[in-house]
């Protein structure tokens, strides 16, 4: 699949799941020096990939007749500080929830190791400016999410199935947490949990046939 069309797909797949709303939210992919990504103003199920721009690294417009995601620099800021090839990022309901309340979001589920642990909540800055993109930049350090504060969140990943299934998670640990906190205190797991979690997806269980 051309990434153009596959950047649509992934974008008709976060409207379907509840992750964007409006012309919120915006997706890229990379290709070596070049960057695929939804178009500004665009909702993500209505994209066409004759209206998904290029751009390089450096945010030059290298072909497409539309401007580029207000949040490209945040995109491009991310791809020049990990080894990532695509990122989605969602104004998704409990994790905007999260980013409205917590400074992070605590691993309240072993899968959270998934992610790279304990979430951070990257500090607020006005969409699309330098000052965001270099707050989720440092929040997003070793990890493959961060929460953007008062904003949303963001993933990565070596492709847009990999990326979109990180959001699909954060999503899922977000709302885990918030609906804990509605009947009692979330049990956080402890370093020493975690690491035997790690443990044993590294040493799994074998089990003998049956003679």
């Amino acid at each position: 699949m051309d990434l153009r069309e596959e950047l649509c797909e992934y974008g008709r797949r976060c409207v379907e799941q509840g992750l964007v709303i409006g012309t919120s939210g915006n997706l890229s992919v990379r290709d070596g020096d070049l960057v695929t990504v939804t178009p500004s103003g665009v909702a993500l199920d209505r994209l066409t990939p004759e209206a998904c721009p290029v751009v390089d690294l450096d945010g030059y417009l290298v072909s497409g007749d539309t401007q580029p995601s207000s949040e490209t620099p945040m995109h491009l800021a991310l791809y020049q500080a990990t080894g990532a090839q695509a990122i989605v990022h969602t104004h998704s309901v409990f994790g905007t929830v999260v980013a409205t309340t917590m400074a992070e979001l605590p691993p309240v589920h072993y899968n959270a190791l998934l992610l790279g642990g304990t979430i951070k909540v990257a500090d607020y800055a006005t969409y699309g400016t330098p000052e965001l993109a270099a707050n989720v930049r440092a929040a997003i350090d070793g990890k493959q999410a961060a929460i953007l504060a008062n904003h949303g969140g963001v993933t990565i990943g070596g492709s847009l199935e990999e990326a979109f299934s990180a959001t699909r998670l954060l999503e899922w640990l977000c709302e885990v947490y918030v609906r804990g906190l509605a009947i009692g205190t979330p049990t956080i797991l402890t370093d020493a949990q975690l690491a035997a979690v790690v443990d044993r997806a590294l040493n799994p269980p074998t089990f003998p046939r049956r003679p």
